[in-house]
């Protein structure tokens, strides 16, 4: 029997060489004459070890990296298909202290399987939330959910049963899920992970969605910025026809369901779900007034369900084990687990899975383990490019999206950028406004014209033109965009502005401000 290795096939390994590591693994296997397969799995989301190599032994999977293809002789010589002890030896995958403190409910099967083989994902109990829910009532899948306490994960933290009742209600005699892939935020990588390393998840939970709301047919809309992701998500789609999963009889049951993937051209503002509903719709990407809800008139007019990646990948967790067992996990209104993706300046970026709580300090120096530059932390922003900006003295907040409101902060989708004392908070509160004047889609003023104006607030500011009228004037363009704005991308400039401006006000002293590097 050939012995397994597995190579990541995920973006962000292959970034880093694992597509070269890959084949110097085969090369080296052919001219050695031993018996290797080469899987490509996806990450486990630990990217300081990438590209991490594993070895199915007899004794479990063994891993080794960060292995660059000039590492891959003295591999082989250290007999690594047996799992021998080598200078990148990491001992067993599973055991590898990052990966073991997690609670891994959506991102259970990421990295232990082929992500397009349909009997890997069995073999880890996958398609066991959907054999459930063809068993139930649609009422009673949206009971479950709503029961489960699940909550919109792109940001909103809407409550997701609630959604799908509604859904579930309205009268028409066609209705959709559409799956909110368009990952724009910076700092984030979950969706693209999951789609990458477990796509049969989200398959999964989208054919929950529509036995749960009447819909028969699913859209993913995600970015061109992920070709692997959507050839991934495409072979996936394929095999799950061919196997039964999707199409006119699921898994023998007489339900319908079908999907698709549409692929944006990479707008921001494309990520707010009535202007992703207009995007796929050929139009142009702008935001919708509402009501109408998209629940009740969305895409094509149809009742709509719009759910992000990674609320439809929790569901089939929620049908498998119980709505009290998710419901277990996590703290006051924030049930079940969050996906944390840690990024910028430090040491262990990556995802990581656990139950709402920690706090920000916990995830920032304990699993983040500080900064890479080895400085002190200055400011962690959470929620993307419009998340708020939080000293080291909020270091307490638990992650909790109404712990973070009544900071002045959101949880987005739960992306965690890390900065060391050498950043300017200035210039980042320049930027914040400078992305949402590019970004907007100019429909309605206070975000297409309050967000020009704010940069030019900002460089007066750094000219020291008259600061103390200047804050006024900041302070008050930010209440005027936060409260009149259409949509989030306008509603949320101001957290990042008005953190930095609040907890690091010595930033904003007049200096010379180098505009044309930023």
């Amino acid at each position: 029997m050939s012995i397994k290795v597995y190579v990541p096939i995920d973006s962000g390994s292959v970034a880093l060489g694992a597509d070269d590591v890959a084949t110097a693994i085969a090369e080296k296997a052919e001219s050695t004459g031993a018996d290797v397969k080469v899987v490509r799995n996806g990450s486990f989301g630990m990217y300081w070890l990438e590209p991490m190599v594993e070895v199915e032994t007899d004794h479990g999977r063994v891993a080794y990296g960060p292995v660059s293809p000039d590492d891959v002789d003295t591999l082989f010589a250290s007999d690594f298909l047996t799992g021998g002890e080598h200078k990148l030896y990491l001992g067993r995958t599973e055991n590898i202290p990052f990966l073991k403190s997690q609670t891994r409910l959506t991102f259970q099967r990421c990295g232990f399987i082929d992500p397009v083989s349909l009997e890997d994902y069995r073999k880890y109990d996958g398609l066991t939330g959907l054999e459930n829910a063809l068993k139930m009532t649609d009422e009673e899948i949206v009971t479950a959910v709503t029961d489960s306490g699940l909550r919109g994960r792109g940001g909103a933290g809407f409550p997701t049963g609630i959604k799908w009742k509604t859904v579930r209600d309205a009268p028409a005699d066609q209705k959709y899920i559409v799956c909110n892939a368009d990952e724009g935020d910076s700092g984030t990588f979950a969706d693209r992970m999951i789609m990458e390393g477990e796509p049969f998840v989200l398959i999964e939970g989208m054919i929950i969605a529509g036995l749960a709301t009447g819909a028969t047919k699913g859209y993913v809309y995600t970015r061109s910025e992920y070709p692997a992701a959507i050839r991934i998500m495409n072979e996936a789609i394929e095999v799950a026809r061919a196997a039964g999963v999707l199409g006119d009889n699921i898994l023998g049951s007489g339900k319908v369901f079908d999907m698709e993937v549409r692929m944006g051209a990479g707008a921001y503002v494309c990520g707010e779900e009535t202007s992703l509903l207009n995007s796929m719709e050929g139009k142009r990407g702008v935001v919708r007034a509402k009501p109408p809800l998209p629940a009740l008139e969305g895409f094509l007019g149809r009742p709509t369900v719009v759910n992000n990646v990674i609320s439809l990948c929790s569901v089939p967790v929620i049908l498998e084990k119980g709505a009290q067992y998710y419901r277990d996990f996590g703290m006051g209104r924030s049930r079940g687990t969050i996906p944390i993706q840690i990024a910028g300046n430090v040491k262990h970026g990556g995802l990581y899975e656990v139950g709402f709580g920690l706090t920000l300090g916990e995830i920032v120096e304990q699993i983040g383990g500080g900064t890479a530059s080895g400085r002190p932390v200055k400011a962690v922003q959470v929620g993307g490019p419009l998340g708020a900006y939080f000293p080291k003295e909020m270091f307490d907040t638990p992650f909790d999206y109404e712990e973070f409101a009544k900071r002045d902060g959101l949880i987005g989708h739960a992306g965690v950028v890390v900065f060391d004392d050498t950043v300017d908070l200035m210039k980042q509160a320049r930027f914040a406004m400078e992305f949402c004047a590019i970004e907007s889609c100019g429909k309605c003023t206070p975000c297409r014209i309050g967000s020009i104006r704010g940069t030019e607030v900002v460089d007066k500011l750094a000219r020291g033109e008259d600061p103390d009228l200047q804050i006024e004037l900041l302070t008050d363009l930010c209440e005027t965009m936060k409260f009149g704005s259409l949509c989030a991308l306008g509603g949320f400039t101001p957290y990042p502005v008005m953190s930095a401006l609040t907890h690091f006000p010595d930033d904003f002293k007049p200096r010379a401000l180098d505009v044309a590097a930023e």
